[in-house]
């Protein structure tokens, strides 16, 4: 009789995870808290709410119709820097004012997403366009007359295995791409490189893969690379073997390719940034879902060398996850609550701290955040860019929409926002990689 009342739970829960898929969107819970109340230096926490199955909220992809364009801040104007590409994830920009992007999405994970939970997610990412296949390049983009548009585009590295970060240091490009760092020579004003990579060093990959973006910074000094690395799942329901070296930030000798773990607890890192105050390295992380609409706030945070924030055994320092078995309770207590909440499943990607004024006095001091948008949530939250003011050192108040008009009036996505980057004349670009575009803030000229 036990077995049949566990078989019997087994198949019930199996049919609402069914059921809710083919609505893709009529299951879960809604929201309690105002969006606001997720954001900020304190953020308030409500009690997890573990449904049957997940909250599903999907903003189908539809991208932009004809004419139409993202939504600057009063005071600043868009333009689209560049259109017609194919599923632009990330940017960086080169000293002489050529714009990189890489072109790229997930490589084949043949070990993710494995029984009716894994196909239920499959539909989630083919609605939410991020089932594109990968093009597997990175694209120099060069507005060389300065009218905030590239009339030129040219393919400066091809036949990578989903690259994502970029670094130049000195004459060598380092491209991490899912499996790896790569070293390419480079050449002030060069527009394709054929020469063949060296590999700095092997990066977590594998089968399973859950979270392949690995992006990189160099330090100041150039001697040092650092890389994101995000988890294997959601709450280490794959086994924490499958973990190893992941949720994790590294820092890697460039000359030699050794590594170690920098920080750790870390579900998803993404972006990376100095801080120009302090020289602190600033990371955003994507936290655990399933855990309710208000739960748990992504973040944006400093990264303290030997740092342990939580993941998978606690979230905010040290609320516990009681998902995660066995409990660590000796780990939870080292757990390093962030700096700064997001909001709840908004899925900060992109971050880049501003350079003085070239945009807006407001956005002098303060780090841009590129919000991917949420799945988890109902309502929708994300799908914007914001910025997050700074005063000596430490983000204050709330964010500050910058970028907005990424969603439809019925809630389809034009675009989703995803790397940030700055131009050479202190321009935000912005990676949309359902709109296939790369869009230009910049202050609005005078009246």
């Amino acid at each position: 009789m036990p077995t049949q009342r566990v078989s019997f739970h087994l198949l019930r829960g199996a049919l609402a995870t069914l059921l809710c898929t083919l609505a893709l969107g009529a299951c879960g819970d809604t929201a309690l808290l105002a969006p606001e109340a997720g954001m900020g230096p304190h953020p308030v926490l409500p009690p997890p709410r573990a449904d049957l199955v997940p909250t599903v909220n999907i903003a189908p992809a539809q991208g932009w119709p004809e004419g139409r364009m993202p939504t600057p801040m009063a005071d600043l104007a868009v333009t689209a820097f560049a259109t017609g590409l194919a599923h632009p994830r990330w940017l960086y920009t080169l000293p002489n004012g050529d714009v990189l992007v890489a072109e790229t999405n997930a490589p084949p994970k043949p070990e993710d997403g494995k029984g009716i939970k894994g196909w239920f997610m499959k539909k989630v990412m083919q609605r939410v366009g991020a089932a594109v296949p990968s093009a597997n390049r990175i694209t120099l983009l060069r507005d060389a007359d300065g009218d905030g548009r590239a009339e030129t585009r040219s393919v400066l590295l091809e036949n990578l295995n989903s690259p994502f970060g970029m670094a130049l240091v000195g004459d060598a490009l380092y491209v991490a791409t899912t499996d790896a760092v790569l070293r390419f020579p480079y050449q002030s004003g060069q527009t394709r490189i054929t020469a063949a990579p060296v590999k700095l060093l092997d990066l977590p990959a594998g089968p399973i893969n859950h979270h392949w973006t690995k992006n990189i910074l160099a330090s100041p000094d150039g001697t040092k690379l650092y890389v994101t690395i995000g988890s294997n799942s959601n709450v280490a329901e794959n086994g924490l073997a499958a973990e190893t070296g992941r949720a994790a930030i590294w820092e890697v000798d460039i000359a030699t390719g050794r590594h170690r773990l920098l920080a750790s607890g870390l579900r998803n890192p993404n972006g990376l940034g100095w801080a120009p105050e302090t020289g602190a390295l600033w990371t955003v992380v994507n936290e655990r879902d399933e855990l309710g609409s208000d739960l748990v706030p992504d973040y944006l945070t400093s990264v303290k060398d030997g740092g342990f924030y939580g993941w998978p055994y606690s979230y905010y320092g040290a609320h516990v996850d009681q998902r995660v078995k066995p409990p660590r309770p000796e780990l939870v207590a080292q757990a390093l609550a962030p700096d700064y909440a997001l909001g709840a499943h908004v899925a900060p990607l992109g971050l880049v701290f501003a350079q003085g004024k070239a945009l807006a006095p407001a956005l002098a001091s303060g780090a841009f955040v590129g919000e991917h948008g949420s799945w988890n949530r109902k309502p929708l939250s994300g799908y914007k860019v914001v910025f997050v003011p700074f005063v000596k050192g430490q983000p204050v108040g709330l964010p500050v929409d910058v970028l907005t008009g990424f969603l439809s009036p019925d809630r389809h996505a034009y675009g989703r926002p995803v790397g940030v980057a700055l131009d050479g004349r202190g321009a935000l670009l912005v990676a949309d990689d359902v709109g296939n575009a790369v869009w230009r803030v910049s202050g609005a000229p005078a009246r």
